[in-house]
């Protein structure tokens, strides 16, 4: 079995935090926002290839990041693009893929940006059980926020309707790209594309398919963030964090008041602030200053201000001189 973790995106929501950085590589507790999906598939002696499906602006981040990591399976597999206007779209990235790499086992697809609580062994479990197309399906409880997605319907565990950003959905069930597929279907993602259908969201491939085969879901009720926008990252951080508060051994904090949710990176220094539900990257300074909600990038001074859902780009400095 083979495995594509999704890590092509620009993340443009989370500029400048992500301007040079994928956001797949954003830290969370002791680690990245990828790291638990790579450990998951490390860990699965069925997953004998990982490839990192992502474009040659961020090609070098992601291989150096795994060369000074402990993860042995991941390579990097470079979509042929650099800016978010020549994106091939997801379904296409993979069509690509497929092709350049020489695919021809049952492919587990995850997105890089998904952070999810279960294990993606059990999804493969459930995967091999069935024997079909499989999706990974949570219950986001609004349906405004099911708008975002792909609209599952299920009898049993079996798809019965799915419909991609539905603008009236009736249910608020949906598929978080965490996909498996036998290998005898993966032909099917030349055919769809040949026949002129929307080569981005993985949904619209999905659905495709499920007009025409047996489709079935994995469900999950624990959590799950699409890390897509500052928001969602920074819940992902505090559903990570459980109302604690991480701060670095090396980073320095005096006359400080640090609230729940923040997490403080190595090297930052907090003196005479308050800090609340949020992240100070390393080696950034803030001095007499009160954070809510906000990102704070590496090597950036903020100095006698008030910020509230602030989105602070690397080597920035902010002050209140007159």
């Amino acid at each position: 079995m083979k495995a594509v973790v999704l890590a092509g995106g620009y993340a443009t929501r989370l500029w400048p935090i992500t301007r040079n950085r994928p956001k797949m590589l954003l830290p969370v507790g002791d680690g990245t926002v990828i790291d638990e999906i790579f450990a998951d598939l490390e860990a699965d002696d069925r997953v004998d290839e990982v490839f990192v499906s992502t474009n040659e602006r961020f090609a070098e981040e992601f291989e150096a990041y795994l060369a000074d990591s402990t993860f042995e399976k991941p390579t990097v597999s470079v979509e042929d693009t650099s800016a978010e206007s020549e994106k091939f779209g997801v379904v296409g990235a993979l069509a690509q893929l497929i092709d350049r790499e020489g695919v021809d086992d049952d492919l587990v697809v995850v997105a890089g940006d998904n952070l999810i609580s279960f294990d993606v062994g059990e999804f493969v479990d459930f995967f091999e059980e069935k024997g079909t197309p499989t999706l990974a399906a949570y219950d986001v409880g609004s349906r405004e926020r099911a708008k975002s997605y792909g609209l599952v319907t299920l009898e049993g565990d079996r798809v019965v309707d799915f419909q991609e950003k539905p603008d009236d959905p009736q249910s608020t069930l949906v598929s978080i790209a965490c996909y498996a597929f036998p290998k005898e279907t993966l032909p099917d993602f030349e055919e769809y594309l040949s026949d002129g259908n929307n080569p981005d969201e993985p949904g619209w491939f999905i659905q495709w398919l499920q007009s025409r085969q047996d489709v079935h879901a994995f469900t999950f009720d624990e959590a799950w963030f699409d890390i897509g926008t500052p928001e969602s990252y920074l819940d992902a951080v505090s559903w990570y964090l459980g109302g604690e508060s991480i701060v670095h051994p090396d980073a320095t904090v005096e006359n400080t008041v640090i609230g729940d949710d923040v997490y403080v990176l190595a090297g930052a220094t907090i003196t005479d602030s308050t800090i609340e539900e949020s992240v100070v990257f390393k080696n950034a300074t803030v001095h007499d200053a009160d954070v809510r909600r906000s990102i704070i990038d590496e090597e950036t001074m903020v100095d006698g201000l008030d910020l509230s859902g602030a989105l602070v780009g690397a080597h920035s400095r902010l002050t209140n001189e007159e």
